[in-house]
């Protein structure tokens, strides 16, 4: 067993990062893949979250893990082995340990909201997996039911010489609202459009690999 590793990256904060990550893991979690959550940001949301849900007892064999420093390449080589998938949740900042994400990625993630200071803040983390020589692939992220805002960030963001995920991700409550219970909205509200939306980008993210 070899995983395949999606890194999520974006220097900009408040795009959706660990949201995003934690949401993808249910969902290949809720396919049958065994999943391990890596959480590399010093700020530990994700972490956060895991020890909720193991707080709270919600069934699901996913592996959460806060790794920084110099255990992270030697403990990605180990989990790699052991997992289908890994998802990691980069630092924000091109740093050691972010370079060491994004190098371990089979492709990197970078979440975008629609607006031009996220769009114009992705390209130091396009820049990193350019380095790395490591495939990216934009993500619109938060995007408003109305409104022409999303399409003029579409057509910039077609312009940075990267792939643009054709799956788009509404501005759900349910995504937040599911994060409170120590879960993911597979397993809250598995029918729902947000749902949907997660399962699509996850398809579209290990095609694309």
């Amino acid at each position: 067993m070899t995983a395949q590793i999606l890194t999520i990256a974006q220097q900009k904060g408040g795009a959706g990062k660990t949201t995003l990550a934690i949401h993808l893991a249910i969902a290949a979690l809720k396919r049958g893949m065994s999943v391990g959550l890596i959480d590399v940001d010093p700020q530990g949301s994700l972490a956060a979250w895991g020890r909720l849900r193991e707080e709270r007892g919600v069934p699901g064999p996913l592996s959460v893990q806060a790794l920084t420093g110099w255990r992270v390449s030697g403990e990605l080589d180990k989990l790699r082995t052991s997992h289908d998938l890994l998802i990691i949740d980069s630092p924000p900042h091109a740093e050691t340990d972010a370079r060491v994400a994004v190098r371990a990625a089979s492709r990197v993630l970078v979440p975008v909201q629609p607006s031009p200071f996220d769009l114009w803040a992705t390209r130091p983390t396009l820049d990193l997996a350019a380095a790395e020589k490591r495939p990216a692939m934009l993500v619109l992220n938060r995007v408003p039911s109305r409104g022409k805002a999303a399409e003029a960030v579409i057509a910039e963001a077609l312009k940075l010489g990267v792939p643009l995920a054709e799956t788009r991700l509404g501005n759900r409550t349910a995504l937040a609202a599911a994060l409170l219970e120590g879960k993911g909205v597979a397993e809250t509200e598995p029918s729902s459009v947000a749902a949907k939306e997660i399962g699509a980008l996850l398809s579209e993210s290990l095609g694309r690999i």
